[in-house]
């Protein structure tokens, strides 16, 4: 019991005086640099713009992704010549805002999840496809820089023809930014 006790007191020791040190560097900080030394200046860091999904333009701090087209691909047919499931596929253009390293692929999959409400038991999000656009093969993976756009194409297997679509742009830790809703014909 004694050894017990004798821990706890130091744990508490070493947890006050982090404390201490800790409030002793926070008021450090203000100091006046002297001349001819350096110092760093802690600017409050910037709200990241608000991201938004509307008319079909997602925009995010880091990128812009604008949607110029969507289509339904039967199976067989040009842009789903080797799926076995037909294809809802989006073309857009994907800006790159911040500068941050990013491709036209990367941008979209990281941002866009698609899902059909077909299944009263669970939720059916819907897989990627093969690219439905061949024009797009060398630079669906192109380094965007800063400033500039690169369009690209995507497809997602249909679970069924009727169903409609619901593309959901959300961000990394899952929160939706918005929503399409996209009926098939």
């Amino acid at each position: 019991m004694h050894n017990i006790s004798k821990r706890s007191l130091t744990i508490a020791t070493v947890g006050i005086t982090v404390i201490a040190l800790v409030g002793c560097s926070s008021a450090g900080s203000t100091a006046t640099p002297t001349p001819g030394s350096t110092a760093a200046v802690n600017a409050p860091a910037a709200a990241p713009a608000e991201a938004s999904f509307e008319d079909n333009v997602l925009t995010t701090k880091d990128v812009t992704i604008k949607i110029t087209d969507v289509k339904t691909i039967p199976v067989g047919e040009k842009g789903n010549e080797y799926g076995k499931e037909p294809v809802i596929s989006f073309w857009y253009d994907t800006t790159n805002v911040s500068g941050k390293e990013t491709d036209p692929m990367t941008a979209w999959i990281f941002l866009f999840a698609a899902y059909q409400d077909n299944d009263p038991n669970a939720e059916n999000k819907l897989d990627v496809g093969s690219l439905p656009d061949a024009a797009f093969l060398d630079s669906q993976t192109s380094k965007i820089k800063k400033g500039g756009t690169v369009a690209n194409a995507v497809a997602y297997e249909l679970s069924d023809t009727t169903t409609p679509v619901k593309l959901v742009a959300s961000t990394i830790l899952q929160d939706e930014i918005g929503s399409m809703t996209i009926e098939l014909k």
